[in-house]
């Protein structure tokens, strides 16, 4: 069975070096342990990660590693995404900067396997029409997919207006928008800050992401750009779960009790998820979940990912073959709609 995995990430050797050059966060210095060197590699001021210089890092490998690992899992095609941290805690000008390098990288990597790699830009939506205008030029110019946005911007959600001119142009050029976590805003972390693992991949990316998705339906957005396409990873987030609790506590005019979203709705939040929102497999390779969410949505919603490199591949692929569920539907997760869905 072919195989599509749509969220699979990678860094580049210009990023690294910047991090290396920046006295804030995300950055990168040096530190000794146990009388050896280690690059640190810090996220926030509570969250890092100690590389060994000794030891591969795969995020950085976009050739014959990769391909070597894709094929001993099975995998025919990545779409490939600007890693967490990302750009987005940049300055507008260095993250302009850096999408546009970033994009004609990855670009010349695509157009060098181009059967087995496709791409999601790199934008940096400090500045939205500079977002908007590297957005479009990588759909036409350099054949991307869409665009991933890593979290939060410096704080800052895309559900304010002044971001929405990249939505815009999203939905004018028919891509979608892939929202990847990151760890908390600031005004956000303080109560995970007592247990730093909590900002990370097992409660904290989920928390920030999956508000962010919630912060989008209220905002009016979908209302807006009804042909806007979001995709979340990590099976929506947490939202497939709340749906029901969402709509059934959703503000109604004869309750007057609570206060409810900046404009009415055209909606409910269940129906905005379940029409303008796709969910990827990443890293949740768990099958009750993975039923769970392919009833709520249909599995013409789900998409296969593993989160490489840092989920394993092999068995992301072999929770997903070994799923109690017909051919076609497996055929759907796993290339069927990320074709549909990105051109592909």
């Amino acid at each position: 069975m072919k195989i599509i995995a749509v969220e699979e990430h990678f860094l580049t050797e210009n990023y690294r070096n910047f991090l290396r050059s920046r006295k804030e966060f995300p950055k990168r210095d040096i530190v000794e342990q146990g009388g050896k060197r280690f690059e640190r590699e810090w996220w926030s001021p509570i969250n890092y990660k100690l590389i060994n210089p000794d030891l591969p890092d795969k995020v950085y490998d976009l050739g014959e590693g990769r391909l070597k690992d894709m094929d001993e899992s099975s995998i025919d095609m990545q779409v490939l995404s600007f890693s967490f941290p990302g750009i987005e805690p940049f300055n507008a000008t260095d993250g302009t900067s850096m999408a546009k390098d970033i994009n004609d990288e990855l670009a010349e990597i695509v157009k060098r396997y181009p059967e087995r790699f496709a791409g999601f830009a790199a934008i940096a939506p400090q500045d939205p029409d500079a977002a908007a205008d590297e957005l479009e030029r990588a759909v036409k110019k350099l054949g991307f997919k869409g665009a991933v946005i890593n979290g939060n911007i410096r704080g800052e959600y895309l559900d304010d207006e002044k971001y929405w001119v990249i939505f815009e142009r999203a939905e004018k050029l028919d891509v979608p928008i892939y929202i990847h976590p990151r760890t908390p805003s600031e005004d956000m972390i303080k109560p995970y800050s007592v247990w730093p693992v909590l900002t990370l991949a097992g409660w904290g990316f989920a928390a920030e992401a999956g508000l962010h998705g919630i912060r989008l339906i209220c905002s009016g957005v979908f209302d807006e750009y009804p042909g806007l396409k979001i995709i979340m990873g990590h099976l929506g987030e947490s939202i497939p779960f709340w749906l029901w609790r969402l709509d059934s506590q959703w503000p109604h005019d004869e309750m007057g009790i609570y206060s409810g979203p900046s404009r009415k709705l055209q909606k409910t939040p269940s129906q905005y998820f379940k029409d303008n929102f796709h969910v990827t497999t990443s890293g949740m390779f768990w099958q009750p979940v993975i039923q769970f969410v392919c009833s709520v949505l249909g599995t013409d919603k789900v998409l296969f990912a593993t989160d490489y490199p840092y989920e394993t591949t092999k068995i992301a692929v072999q929770v997903i073959e070994s799923m109690p569920m017909s051919d076609i539907d497996k055929e759907k997760i796993c290339h069927l709609n990320a074709e549909k869905l990105l051109r592909l």
